[in-house]
Protein backbone atom coordinates (compact mmCIF):
# COMPACT_ATOMS: atom_id res chain seq x y z
CA UNK A 1 0.00 0.00 0.00
CA UNK A 2 2.45 2.51 1.11
CA UNK A 3 4.96 2.30 -2.20
CA UNK A 4 1.80 1.96 -4.32
CA UNK A 5 0.71 5.50 -2.67
CA UNK A 6 4.48 6.69 -3.43
CA UNK A 7 4.37 5.91 -7.23
CA UNK A 8 0.25 7.72 -7.34
CA UNK A 9 2.28 10.84 -6.19
CA UNK A 10 4.49 10.24 -8.43
CA UNK A 11 2.42 10.42 -11.16
CA UNK A 12 0.80 13.32 -9.75
CA UNK A 13 3.78 15.20 -9.66
CA UNK A 14 4.24 14.12 -13.10
CA UNK A 15 1.41 15.42 -14.83
CA UNK A 16 1.52 18.26 -12.91
CA UNK A 17 5.17 18.67 -13.87
CA UNK A 18 4.96 17.85 -17.52
CA UNK A 19 1.32 19.18 -18.48
CA UNK A 20 2.06 22.93 -19.02
CA UNK A 21 4.95 21.73 -21.20
CA UNK A 22 2.51 19.81 -22.82
CA UNK A 23 0.09 22.13 -23.57
CA UNK A 24 2.68 24.39 -24.88
CA UNK A 25 3.29 22.53 -27.65
CA UNK A 26 0.05 21.58 -28.17
CA UNK A 27 -1.02 25.16 -28.95
CA UNK A 28 1.83 25.85 -31.20
CA UNK A 29 -0.02 23.31 -33.31
CA UNK A 30 -3.61 24.15 -32.99
CA UNK A 31 -4.70 27.34 -34.97
CA UNK A 32 -6.06 30.61 -34.05
CA UNK A 33 -9.77 29.72 -33.75
CA UNK A 34 -8.87 26.83 -31.61
CA UNK A 35 -6.86 28.78 -29.27
CA UNK A 36 -9.34 31.06 -29.17
CA UNK A 37 -12.21 28.77 -28.42
CA UNK A 38 -14.80 28.34 -25.44
CA UNK A 39 -13.82 24.59 -25.36
CA UNK A 40 -10.92 24.16 -25.88
CA UNK A 41 -9.21 20.66 -26.62
CA UNK A 42 -6.55 18.44 -25.37
CA UNK A 43 -5.34 17.55 -28.94
CA UNK A 44 -5.43 20.12 -31.96
CA UNK A 45 -7.91 19.31 -34.07
CA UNK A 46 -6.48 20.61 -36.91
CA UNK A 47 -2.92 21.07 -36.74
CA UNK A 48 -1.06 23.83 -38.62
CA UNK A 49 2.38 24.92 -39.16
CA UNK A 50 1.75 28.45 -39.51
CA UNK A 51 2.58 29.50 -36.09
CA UNK A 52 6.08 28.17 -36.21
CA UNK A 53 6.56 30.47 -39.89
CA UNK A 54 5.59 33.20 -38.05
CA UNK A 55 8.16 32.59 -35.14
CA UNK A 56 10.94 31.77 -37.62
CA UNK A 57 9.95 34.25 -39.86
CA UNK A 58 10.04 36.93 -36.86
CA UNK A 59 13.06 39.75 -36.97
CA UNK A 60 15.91 38.58 -35.33
CA UNK A 61 15.05 35.07 -34.56
CA UNK A 62 18.26 33.36 -36.43
CA UNK A 63 20.74 36.23 -35.27
CA UNK A 64 19.32 36.00 -31.59
CA UNK A 65 19.19 31.72 -32.17
CA UNK A 66 23.26 32.07 -32.94
CA UNK A 67 24.05 34.38 -30.50
CA UNK A 68 22.59 31.79 -27.17
CA UNK A 69 24.70 29.42 -29.28
CA UNK A 70 27.85 30.73 -29.33
CA UNK A 71 27.82 32.18 -25.95
CA UNK A 72 26.69 28.59 -24.25
CA UNK A 73 29.15 26.86 -26.27
CA UNK A 74 31.86 28.98 -25.01
CA UNK A 75 30.85 29.32 -21.60
CA UNK A 76 30.21 25.18 -21.71
CA UNK A 77 33.54 24.37 -23.19
CA UNK A 78 35.32 26.99 -21.38
CA UNK A 79 34.02 25.90 -17.71
CA UNK A 80 34.95 22.09 -18.63
CA UNK A 81 38.14 22.74 -19.37
CA UNK A 82 39.00 25.20 -16.26
CA UNK A 83 36.86 23.06 -13.61
CA UNK A 84 38.57 19.59 -15.03
CA UNK A 85 42.01 21.39 -14.10
CA UNK A 86 41.02 22.72 -10.85
CA UNK A 87 38.94 19.41 -9.83
CA UNK A 88 42.53 17.66 -10.46
CA UNK A 89 44.13 19.55 -8.10
CA UNK A 90 42.16 19.80 -5.30
CA UNK A 91 41.10 15.80 -5.44
CA UNK A 92 44.98 14.89 -6.21
CA UNK A 93 47.25 17.41 -5.26
CA UNK A 94 48.49 18.66 -2.30
CA UNK A 95 49.56 22.60 -2.02
CA UNK A 96 48.97 25.20 0.49
CA UNK A 97 45.35 27.12 0.41
CA UNK A 98 44.11 23.76 -0.58
CA UNK A 99 40.90 23.81 1.89
CA UNK A 100 40.40 27.71 1.56
CA UNK A 101 40.05 27.46 -2.27
CA UNK A 102 37.34 24.44 -1.50
CA UNK A 103 35.47 26.50 0.95
CA UNK A 104 35.55 29.41 -2.09
CA UNK A 105 33.73 27.22 -4.40
CA UNK A 106 31.54 26.05 -2.21
CA UNK A 107 30.74 29.50 -1.34
CA UNK A 108 30.47 30.77 -5.34
CA UNK A 109 28.09 27.50 -5.83
CA UNK A 110 25.94 29.43 -2.93
CA UNK A 111 25.63 32.88 -3.76
CA UNK A 112 22.67 34.32 -5.30
CA UNK A 113 23.54 35.03 -8.74
CA UNK A 114 21.33 38.62 -8.80
CA UNK A 115 23.88 39.82 -6.15
CA UNK A 116 26.44 39.84 -9.01
CA UNK A 117 23.93 41.49 -11.82
CA UNK A 118 25.28 45.15 -10.11
CA UNK A 119 29.28 44.15 -9.57
CA UNK A 120 29.01 42.52 -13.31
CA UNK A 121 27.59 45.87 -15.07
CA UNK A 122 30.24 47.76 -13.05
CA UNK A 123 32.73 45.82 -14.14
CA UNK A 124 31.90 45.47 -17.72
CA UNK A 125 30.81 49.25 -18.10
CA UNK A 126 34.69 49.82 -16.38
CA UNK A 127 36.11 47.12 -19.03
CA UNK A 128 34.20 49.05 -21.96
CA UNK A 129 32.82 45.24 -22.57
CA UNK A 130 29.31 46.06 -22.77
CA UNK A 131 27.18 45.22 -25.39
CA UNK A 132 29.50 42.28 -26.22
CA UNK A 133 29.45 38.44 -26.25
CA UNK A 134 32.56 37.61 -24.98
CA UNK A 135 31.32 39.26 -20.94
CA UNK A 136 27.96 37.43 -21.71
CA UNK A 137 30.12 34.19 -22.09
CA UNK A 138 32.79 34.76 -19.52
CA UNK A 139 29.66 35.67 -16.30
CA UNK A 140 28.52 32.44 -17.82
CA UNK A 141 31.16 30.84 -17.79
CA UNK A 142 31.86 32.30 -14.37
CA UNK A 143 28.31 31.07 -13.06
CA UNK A 144 28.66 27.34 -14.22
CA UNK A 145 32.28 27.00 -13.01
CA UNK A 146 31.88 26.19 -9.04
CA UNK A 147 29.18 23.31 -9.60
CA UNK A 148 31.33 22.70 -12.31
CA UNK A 149 34.34 22.00 -10.08
CA UNK A 150 32.44 20.47 -7.19
CA UNK A 151 30.86 17.83 -9.68
CA UNK A 152 33.86 17.07 -11.00
CA UNK A 153 35.57 16.80 -8.10
CA UNK A 154 33.09 14.13 -6.46
CA UNK A 155 33.84 11.98 -9.86
CA UNK A 156 37.65 12.10 -9.35
CA UNK A 157 37.20 11.17 -5.23
CA UNK A 158 35.64 7.81 -6.72
CA UNK A 159 38.09 7.08 -9.25
CA UNK A 160 40.74 5.12 -7.09
CA UNK A 161 43.82 6.60 -6.78
CA UNK A 162 45.25 2.88 -7.20
CA UNK A 163 44.44 3.16 -10.16
CA UNK A 164 46.81 6.03 -11.29
CA UNK A 165 49.70 4.87 -9.67
CA UNK A 166 49.61 1.88 -11.76
CA UNK A 167 49.87 3.70 -14.51
CA UNK A 168 52.82 5.89 -13.66
CA UNK A 169 54.30 2.86 -12.28
CA UNK A 170 53.96 1.18 -15.80
CA UNK A 171 55.88 4.20 -16.98
CA UNK A 172 53.23 6.49 -18.44
CA UNK A 173 53.59 10.07 -17.15
CA UNK A 174 51.40 11.84 -15.09
CA UNK A 175 49.39 13.64 -17.84
CA UNK A 176 49.17 10.51 -19.76
CA UNK A 177 47.80 8.25 -17.03
CA UNK A 178 45.49 11.25 -16.67
CA UNK A 179 44.23 11.26 -20.43
CA UNK A 180 43.99 7.55 -20.62
CA UNK A 181 42.81 6.32 -17.34
CA UNK A 182 41.35 8.96 -15.57
CA UNK A 183 39.94 10.80 -18.15
CA UNK A 184 37.61 8.04 -19.21
CA UNK A 185 36.26 7.09 -16.34
CA UNK A 186 35.36 11.32 -15.69
CA UNK A 187 32.65 10.84 -18.79
CA UNK A 188 29.61 10.69 -16.53
CA UNK A 189 30.53 13.90 -14.82
CA UNK A 190 31.29 15.68 -17.90
CA UNK A 191 28.45 14.76 -19.39
CA UNK A 192 26.80 15.62 -16.35
CA UNK A 193 28.10 19.00 -15.82
CA UNK A 194 27.66 20.10 -19.68
CA UNK A 195 24.08 19.05 -19.56
CA UNK A 196 23.87 21.27 -16.70
CA UNK A 197 25.94 24.17 -17.82
CA UNK A 198 23.90 24.49 -21.03
CA UNK A 199 20.77 24.48 -19.49
CA UNK A 200 21.61 27.41 -16.96
CA UNK A 201 23.67 29.18 -19.53
CA UNK A 202 20.46 28.55 -22.49
CA UNK A 203 18.29 29.92 -20.45
CA UNK A 204 19.74 32.93 -18.76
CA UNK A 205 17.98 35.93 -18.83
CA UNK A 206 18.77 38.39 -16.49
CA UNK A 207 22.77 39.08 -17.20
CA UNK A 208 21.26 39.40 -20.78
CA UNK A 209 19.35 42.66 -19.96
CA UNK A 210 22.03 43.83 -18.06
CA UNK A 211 25.47 43.70 -19.98
CA UNK A 212 23.04 44.09 -23.56
CA UNK A 213 22.11 47.49 -23.37
CA UNK A 214 22.14 49.40 -26.72
CA UNK A 215 23.10 46.89 -28.98
CA UNK A 216 19.94 44.67 -29.38
CA UNK A 217 21.44 42.46 -32.20
CA UNK A 218 23.21 41.06 -29.44
CA UNK A 219 20.69 39.83 -27.04
CA UNK A 220 19.69 35.59 -26.85
CA UNK A 221 16.70 34.05 -27.55
CA UNK A 222 14.90 34.05 -23.53
CA UNK A 223 15.43 38.08 -24.20
CA UNK A 224 13.76 37.86 -27.57
CA UNK A 225 10.88 35.26 -26.49
CA UNK A 226 9.94 38.06 -23.73
CA UNK A 227 9.40 40.53 -26.00
CA UNK A 228 7.48 38.44 -28.66
CA UNK A 229 4.15 38.48 -27.16
CA UNK A 230 4.21 42.61 -26.90
CA UNK A 231 5.41 42.35 -30.98
CA UNK A 232 2.38 40.27 -32.01
CA UNK A 233 -0.07 40.98 -29.41
CA UNK A 234 -2.73 38.24 -29.02
CA UNK A 235 -0.68 35.72 -31.14
CA UNK A 236 -0.58 32.97 -28.71
CA UNK A 237 0.53 30.61 -31.35
CA UNK A 238 3.49 32.30 -32.86
CA UNK A 239 4.59 32.88 -29.45
CA UNK A 240 4.05 29.35 -27.79
CA UNK A 241 5.65 27.94 -30.88
CA UNK A 242 8.53 30.52 -30.16
CA UNK A 243 8.70 28.98 -27.12
CA UNK A 244 8.90 25.30 -28.23
CA UNK A 245 11.60 26.41 -30.69
CA UNK A 246 13.71 27.73 -27.81
CA UNK A 247 13.04 24.67 -25.66
CA UNK A 248 14.05 22.03 -28.30
CA UNK A 249 17.63 22.54 -28.07
CA UNK A 250 17.53 22.18 -24.45
CA UNK A 251 15.74 18.30 -24.96
CA UNK A 252 17.97 17.64 -27.91
CA UNK A 253 21.18 18.18 -25.69
CA UNK A 254 19.25 16.57 -22.16
CA UNK A 255 17.99 13.53 -24.48
CA UNK A 256 21.34 12.98 -26.05
CA UNK A 257 23.37 13.08 -22.49
CA UNK A 258 20.94 11.61 -20.87
CA UNK A 259 21.73 8.44 -22.66
CA UNK A 260 25.45 8.54 -22.21
CA UNK A 261 25.83 9.60 -18.63
CA UNK A 262 25.26 6.01 -17.44
CA UNK A 263 26.60 4.20 -20.13
CA UNK A 264 29.60 6.07 -19.86
CA UNK A 265 31.18 4.68 -16.39
CA UNK A 266 30.87 1.39 -17.40
CA UNK A 267 32.74 2.24 -20.90
CA UNK A 268 35.08 4.39 -18.99
CA UNK A 269 35.47 1.40 -16.32
CA UNK A 270 36.29 -0.62 -19.49
CA UNK A 271 38.88 1.19 -20.79
CA UNK A 272 40.79 2.32 -17.42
Amino acid sequence: MRKALLNGAALVTLALTIFPVYWMVVTAFKPTRDIQSDTPSLLPVNPTLDHFATAMSAEGFWSYWRNSLMVTGAAVLLALVVSLLAAFAVARLRWRGRGVFVVAVFAAQMAPWEALLVPMFIIARDSDLLDSLAMLSGVYFMVTLPFTIVTLRGFLDAVPIEVEEAALVDGATRFTAFRRVIFPLLAPGLMATSLFGFITAWNEFSFVNVLIIKDQDKRTLPVWLSTFRDVYGTDWGATMAAATLFALPVLVVFLFLQRRVGAGMAAGAVKG
